[in-house]
C-alpha cells in the first residue's frame, strides 16, 4: 500500500444551488442549502485514501462543531489525523461553494485556522512525511508551512506534488522542490504571466519557474501534461453528465499522486487522474463526491456488454 502525506487546508463547505450568478445587487432565490466536509487538503486525502492509498493529513481546525465533524470524517475514510491540530484561537476554515444549474460553480473561502499552521507543526509530522512515497500539498495554508513541507519532503527523497490552489502569494522557492505542478486552466493563466496563451505555452512557462514537470487540468477537456524531454501530450476525460464540479481537481489531484506513488508513468496515472475527476463531478459535494477504486475501475471497464 503506498503511503500519502497531505499537508493542506480542511474546511466546512456550506453549499449553495442556484440557477445562475447573481447579478450586483440582485437578490437571487437559490434552490438548496447543504454541508459537506471540504478543503483542498481535506478532499486530497480522502480522495487518496478511498483510491487505496494509507494517508496521513496534516492540517489545523478550531475546537468547533465543524472541526469535530471534519475529524470524524476524516477518520472515517481512515484518514490519519494524528497530526492535525485543534486550535481555540481560530475557527476552523469554512467555504461557501455556488452551484449552479450548468455544474459550474464559485467558492468564497474563509481559511481561518488554515492559515495559523505553522512549520512548527509540520516539523511535528516530519516522521509521516519522511515516511511516505509522495508529498501533496494546495496554497490554502500559510505559504511558510507549505514550504516547510516540501523542504522536508525534498530533504528525505519523497516525491512532491504542488496543487497552486488558489492562487496565493508564495515563495518562489516552492515551485523548484516540487517534482510536479498541477494547476487548473485559471492558476495556470495566472501563475504563467500568459493569460492569452493556449495550454502548452503556459505549460512551458511555469516549467522555467522550477518543477518537474507541469500537467494542467482543463476541466471537462481533460489534461494537458508537459514532461522534459516530450512533446506536450493531452489526456481527454470521459464525458459525463455534470452535476457538480466541485472537487473535481482535489479528486485528480489525489487519484494523480496515488498512482504516481505506486511508480506508474504520468501519462497512465494523468488518464486515471481525469477518470476519478469525471466521476466526482456526477454528484453533489465536494469530499461526498469523491469515487472508490472500485469506482473508478468499473468506470473505465464500462457496463458489460
Amino acid at each position: 500500500m503506498v503511503r500519502i502525506a497531505v499537508v493542506g487546508s480542511l474546511m466546512m463547505d456550506l453549499v449553495v444551488r442556484a440557477p445562475r450568478p447573481a447579478l450586483p445587487g440582485e437578490s437571487l432565490i437559490g434552490r438548496s442549502f447543504s454541508t459537506f466536509t471540504g478543503g483542498k487538503g481535506g478532499n486530497q486525502a480522502v480522495a487518496a485514501a478511498r483510491l487505496g492509498a494509507r494517508v496521513a493529513m496534516v492540517g489545523a481546525v478550531g475546537a468547533d462543531p465543524f472541526g469535530e465533524t471534519i475529524l470524524t470524517a476524516l477518520a472515517a475514510d481512515r484518514v490519519d489525523t494524528a497530526f492535525v491540530r485543534r486550535l481555540d484561537t481560530e475557527g476552523t476554515g469554512v467555504a461557501v461553494p455556488v452551484v449552479f444549474d450548468d455544474g459550474s460553480n464559485l467558492i468564497y473561502a474563509l481559511p481561518r485556522a488554515n492559515l495559523a499552521l505553522q512549520p512548527a507543526d509540520v516539523e511535528a509530522a516530519r516522521p509521516a512525511i519522511e515516511a511516505a512515497d509522495l508529498l501533496l500539498v494546495q496554497f490554502e495554508v500559510a505559504p511558510e508551512a507549505t514550504l516547510a513541507a516540501l523542504r522536508i519532503a525534498r530533504g528525505a527523497g519523497v516525491r512532491t506534488l504542488l496543487n497552486p490552489a488558489p492562487v496565493a502569494p508564495h515563495p518562489p522557492e516552492v515551485f523548484p522542490l516540487a517534482d510536479l505542478l498541477v494547476p487548473n486552466e485559471v492558476e495556470a493563466a495566472a501563475l504563467s504571466g500568459q493569460p492569452a496563451a493556449p495550454p502548452a505555452e503556459q505549460a512551458a512557462a511555469l516549467a522555467r519557474l522550477g518543477p518537474a514537470a507541469v500537467i494542467i487540468t482543463l476541466g471537462e477537456a481533460g489534461a494537458l501534461v508537459s514532461e522534459p524531454g516530450a512533446p506536450p501530450l493531452h489526456i481527454p476525460a470521459p464525458p459525463v453528465p455534470a452535476v457538480d464540479t466541485v472537487g473535481a481537481g482535489d479528486a485528480f489531484c489525489g487519484a494523480l499522486a496515488v498512482r504516481l506513488a505506486a511508480g506508474e508513468p504520468l501519462a497512465s496515472a494523468a488518464q486515471f487522474a481525469c477518470r476519478a475527476a469525471s466521476l466526482a463531478c456526477t454528484r453533489p459535494g465536494a469530499a461526498a463526491s469523491l469515487p472508490t477504486l472500485a469506482e473508478v475501475e468499473a468506470a473505465h471497464t464500462g457496463p458489460p456488454a
